[in-house]
């Protein structure tokens, strides 16, 4: 006859097993999720570095036409030109990095949220009532007086696993 203590056990052990099974899919799974938010990130950055090229270029452009129209225009001419050049090609960027630091927030806030619930579950998790203190000094003593295994398992009506788990924890078995 298997005692109940010993089903507990092995129900606590299955339980512990799927929230390992599910952290690890939950790992994984989060791994693809930041795997492809990486990718979009390389694509903003890839298209920023695009803009900035052809913002250089433009740039380069607009000074040689400066140069061209210098006889024409006059200093702060010039230079409101290319503030507003600038202005205008640097606005979709700041754009971009915008939407980028709100999607970075957002991720963060989930990944908060899912670490305080996995460790208050993990919280909850407790060890079976029918291992005490008590039941250790109880074994160690039957124990020490030449008790065997199978007899202090009937008498404090735990299961042998139960009984050498603990000699083996205090090292006497």
């Amino acid at each position: 006859m298997v005692n109940i203590e010993h089903f507990n056990i092995e129900y606590v052990v299955v339980i512990m097993a799927a929230i390992i099974l599910y952290l690890l899919y939950y790992v994984y799974t989060k791994d693809a999720d930041y795997t492809k938010n990486i990718r979009s990130v390389a694509s903003v950055v890839e298209e920023l570095n695009r803009e900035l090229f052809y913002m250089k270029k433009n740039i380069s452009e607009t000074q040689g036409s400066i140069k061209e129209n210098s006889q024409r225009m006059n200093d702060e001419e010039i230079y409101q030109e290319i503030e507003r050049s600038v202005y205008d090609m640097v606005q979709p960027l700041s754009a971009g990095f915008k939407q980028l630091q709100e999607n970075i927030n957002a991720i963060d806030v989930e990944i908060g949220s899912r670490i305080t619930q996995l460790e208050s579950g993990v919280k909850q998790i407790s060890i079976p009532s029918s291992i005490h203190g008590n039941d250790d000094e109880k074994i160690i003593s039957l124990f020490k007086q030449g008790v065997s295994v199978e007899t202090i398992s009937k008498e404090l009506h735990i299961s042998k696993p139960e009984v050498e788990f603990v000699l083996k924890i205090n090292k006497i078995k």
